[in-house]
């Protein structure tokens, strides 16, 4: 794990789900993975934002031509486990690449952090929405 992603988990978890700096009023989740094809537990912070009673989280990578590895591991291992402040709890993903559906879930994340409308200018890739559906 790059030591940026630790600082932030270091912060989210020190500070109730809450970090500053470029993620200063950002909805913040830690999402648990277990890796595709290494099997090993992952942990990346993400920025969410809602659908209803769901979270969605995006894998733009920054607007990069490809998927983050975190988007494989979740293709391979649907059930997640999610930090969102003090909380934990499983969920189930759910990848969203059809139309008009994923654009309506992307609309909302560039809602809430417009750097997203940015992401999807740097790359052709369609970039994938995620539905995080808690579990129980």
């Amino acid at each position: 794990m790059s030591d940026f992603n630790q600082a932030i988990i270091d912060e989210f978890r020190a500070n109730g789900g809450k970090v500053g700096g470029y993620f200063a009023g950002a909805n913040m989740l830690l999402l648990h993975t277990i890796g595709a094809k290494s099997g090993q537990p992952r942990t990346n912070p993400l920025v969410y934002t809602t659908d209803g009673d769901h979270l969605v989280i995006i894998a733009s990578k920054g607007g990069s031509d490809s998927n983050p590895d975190w988007y494989y591991n979740l293709l391979a291992n649907p059930t997640v486990t999610v930090e969102l402040g003090d909380t934990q709890f499983q969920a189930r993903a759910r990848a969203v690449t059809q139309e008009p559906e994923r654009s309506e879930l992307y609309a909302k994340m560039v809602a809430h952090r417009s750097g997203f409308a940015d992401y999807e200018q740097k790359t052709s890739r369609k970039i994938p929405a995620i539905v995080l559906e808690r579990i129980g």
